[in-house]
């Protein structure tokens, strides 16, 4: 090893500003995978890394090492473009569980790796694994037969793919390092660029329960998203949604899924499909399956109408071990004991439906985790919850608690209660969705 790739020595170039090559940076990733590095090593890195930045040549070269960290997906056996969807988090965001089956009815192929939920912000993965039988461990080979065979997966990341992220975001989390752009599109990119796509659309969430909290800061990561993805050689599209207020009326994992099911059926919140829709219409557009947005949008539309779409999210269930019967039969989803109305204290219009209370209630109840080994229960969460612009009674009901125990249901009663602001005027309509970033 020559001298320069020695960890002090890059520790320190950058410490000090300079611009890391694409050896140094292949060897911090190399370090982090094979265990070369000590973490206070690693930690030292990324957190100069978090105060001195990154050029978009490093980006670039930091996202490919980690995607070269571990194995990197083979679906050139599997006809058409390949297309994923990628969300930095919210609350009651499960669009990928109706995007997915959509996009695939259309016949896009969609491979998707998804994560776990962790603070506020729910997990794709959670929210499946509370379908009965549901599994989302499949092996890579599994995987890409079942992309082949049904041209649609919904699994968890697995050891092979990207396994520098991992060890680098867990040290990231507890080095108050995690919010810095160019170690975010590692994160996300090395992941997603590792399963075998073609092309990608993000959604880049902002405002009180998301990660970015302004339009601002979300427009700025979009945009190194689709930059760096694109010196990856992949197509790179990002929305950028607001997340204010939670998506749709439930939060929490089972409710979750039951929701998802209604937007596959046509029922679902106008907001949730807003935002499936135009993910779709993207998604459509880089594979090619149609010519400009009304038609992308036409057609995610026509395969919810006449049943594809939810029969093609019934194939996925089956093919992964799940119960397909919840498709017509939510109530085979988790159930919980206790089912309590929120009552509004006072008339009036709904200003203000806070995410993050919303979803510290839902996190109380123990639809989410604190910290990563946290046990979710899958039953638990919010649901029929009201949106921004509606009248409510006094006495009428603002949500459903869904509760496992009396005492965290009253406790997440007192956060929704807080959460929901109820004024004498309907407030200006607001934006769901801000811009689209290619």
């Amino acid at each position: 090893m020559g001298s320069t790739l020695f960890p002090q020595h890059i520790i320190a170039k950058k410490r000090d500003g300079g611009a890391l090559s694409r050896e140094e940076i292949g060897a911090f990733v190399r370090g982090a995978t094979d265990g070369s590095w000590a973490d206070y090593q690693l930690s030292a890195l990324l957190m100069a890394i978090f105060l001195r930045g990154m050029t978009p040549e490093e980006t670039a070269h930091y996202t490919e090492a980690m995607m070269r960290s571990g194995v990197v997906a083979d679906l050139s056996h599997v006809p058409g473009v390949k297309v994923d969807k990628h969300s930095t988090g919210g609350v009651g965001d499960k669009v990928s569980i109706p995007l997915a089956p959509m996009v695939a009815a259309c016949g896009v192929p969609v491979p998707m790796i998804s994560g776990r939920g962790l603070g506020h912000s729910g997990g794709t993965l959670d929210k499946l694994e509370s379908i009965p039988g549901f599994r989302t461990d499949l092996s890579l080979d599994a995987y890409r037969a079942q992309v082949a065979k049904i041209g649609c997966a919904l699994i968890g990341q697995t050891k092979d793919l990207a396994p520098a992220d991992k060890k680098l975001y867990a040290l990231r989390d507890v080095t108050a390092t995690v919010e810095c752009i160019p170690l975010i599109c590692g994160s996300i990119l090395s992941k997603k660029l590792a399963e075998g796509i073609d092309a990608l659309v993000l959604d880049v969430k902002y405002g009180r329960g998301a990660f970015m909290k302004t339009e601002a800061e979300a427009h700025e990561l979009a945009a190194a998203l689709v930059r760096v993805g694109g010196a990856g050689g992949k197509e790179v599209r990002a929305l950028l949604t607001a997340m204010d207020q939670p998506l749709g009326r439930a939060v929490g994992n089972a409710l979750e899924v039951a929701e998802a099911i209604a937007c596959l059926r046509g029922e679902g919140p106008e907001d949730l499909m807003e935002v499936t829709v135009a993910l779709g219409v993207q998604m459509l557009l880089l594979g090619g399956a149609a010519k400009d947005e009304a038609a992308a949008g036409a057609k995610l539309l026509e395969v919810v109408r006449n049943g594809r779409a939810l029969e093609k999210f019934r194939e996925i269930i089956a093919a992964q071990g799940g119960d397909a019967r919840v498709v017509d039969d939510p109530a085979r989803l988790p159930q919980a004991t206790i089912k309590r109305a929120v009552a509004a204290p006072v008339a009036g219009i709904v200003s203000s439906v806070d995410a993050m209370e919303t979803a510290l209630a839902a996190l109380r109840l123990g639809a989410g985790r604190a910290r990563a080994e946290d046990k979710i229960d899958p039953a638990v969460g919010v649901a029929d919850l009201v949106k921004i612009g509606e009248p409510v009674r006094a006495g009428g009901r603002l949500c459903t608690i869904h509760a496992n125990d009396e005492a965290a249901a009253r406790e997440a009663e007192e956060r929704l209660l807080r959460a929901v602001t109820i004024a004498n005027a309907r407030p200006p309509d607001q934006r769901l969705i801000a811009g689209l970033m290619a």
